[in-house]
């Protein structure tokens, strides 16, 4: 038989107006008191009825989450983040996958908003001034999004651009393509920003100017070309269709915007009898668990995962208006060698 509110204050020998309190608002109770109720519900093994405590502190103990894709295993290391903290703070997590589907992400938000204390929006597709709308009626935080006025936890994609490059062009590769993902994503516009970024910085160390290109927008470094290929879907797919372009680009290693679309073009490279890394040399970001299954294993920009999940529900919890950006880390493995030639 479940212990009751009444077993409590029987064994703690209070009323069970003071175990209420203790439990729901321990500034109002003398601190030998709570801590009297508190050890014997533990000991007891009481588990407070959620409905009961929402009606009492206006609060669910429920943490809503939402991701664009479940299949993408970039987002299972999130969820289990979020779970894990959440479960540490004593509270559910709701979980809802929109699909890639902007126009469904408000809606279902709303929905959650009757059922939970906040809501983790990760890697959200829809406008800003939808966001920003949410947020002024919902308590939420942003994962891989950021909009000003809004907490949100991010990587440090800069570094983490700068890190895949510099691994590239230390191996002596002089032409390096970059396969975006959507345009409409607010990820890929960082990864984008940050390659042009660090073209500037290196051109700006003495290399002459960029010069345009029929594959795309290029800029000149003093060790490399960055050349844009343009955008694709950010999934294997996307990947195995972008292959053929980058092998009649002239470059000698590519930087995908996902690792599967990095995985597709091993895939195609594979398909068409090119070598991996002898003839192109391919790097991912996010570093997920198929990366380091397939052969060879590829190279990868690891973005926080767990990390993220868990930052995003402290910052929900704690009701801080913070933007976090968390560490990037190059994972070198076999997909990435030495130009030939």
């Amino acid at each position: 038989m479940a212990v009751t509110i009444k077993d409590v204050a029987r064994a703690a020998g209070v009323s069970v107006a003071t175990v209420t309190r203790a439990l729901s608002m321990p500034d109002v109770v003398r601190a030998a008191t709570r801590e009297r109720v508190l050890e014997t519900a533990k000991t007891l093994g009481y588990q407070p009825n959620r409905a009961a405590r929402g009606l009492i502190t206006g609060r669910t103990g429920n943490l809503g989450l939402l991701v664009p894709d479940l299949a993408n295993p970039f987002f299972p290391g999130i969820v289990k983040g979020v779970q894990a903290r959440a479960h540490e703070a004593d509270h559910a997590v709701f979980l809802a996958d929109t699909d890639e589907n902007p126009a469904a992400e408000a809606g279902l938000v709303r929905k959650l908003a009757k059922q939970v204390d906040g809501v983790v929006l990760c890697s959200p597709r829809m406008p800003e001034a939808e966001l920003r709308a949410l947020a002024a009626d919902i308590p939420i935080v942003l994962v891989y999004r950021r909009i000003p006025g809004t907490p949100s936890v991010t990587a440090a994609f800069l570094d983490g651009m700068r890190q895949a490059i510099s691994h590239l062009t230390a191996l002596g590769h002089q032409r390096i393509a970059y396969v975006a993902g959507p345009r409409s994503s607010w990820a890929n516009r960082e990864r984008v920003k940050s390659l042009r970024a660090v073209g500037r910085d290196v051109a700006g160390n003495g290399s002459p100017a960029g010069r345009a290109s029929a594959e795309g927008k290029v800029s000149a470094a003093a060790k490399c070309e960055l050349v844009e290929m343009g955008s694709v879907t950010p999934t294997f797919e996307g990947g195995v269709a972008a292959a053929d372009g980058v092998l009649a680009a002239g470059v000698t290693a590519v930087i995908a915007y996902n690792d599967l679309v990095a995985l597709g073009l091993l895939h195609r490279c594979a398909a068409r009898g090119v070598r991996v890394p002898g003839d192109l040399s391919v790097l991912g970001f996010d570093d997920i668990p198929l990366g380091a299954m397939v052969h060879p294993a590829l190279t990868t920009v690891a973005l926080p995962k767990g990390p993220a999940g868990r930052a995003a529900v402290d910052l929900l919890l704690q009701e801080r208006k913070e933007k976090r950006e968390l560490p990037t880390q190059l994972i070198v493995r076999g997909s990435t060698g030495p130009a030939e030639g």
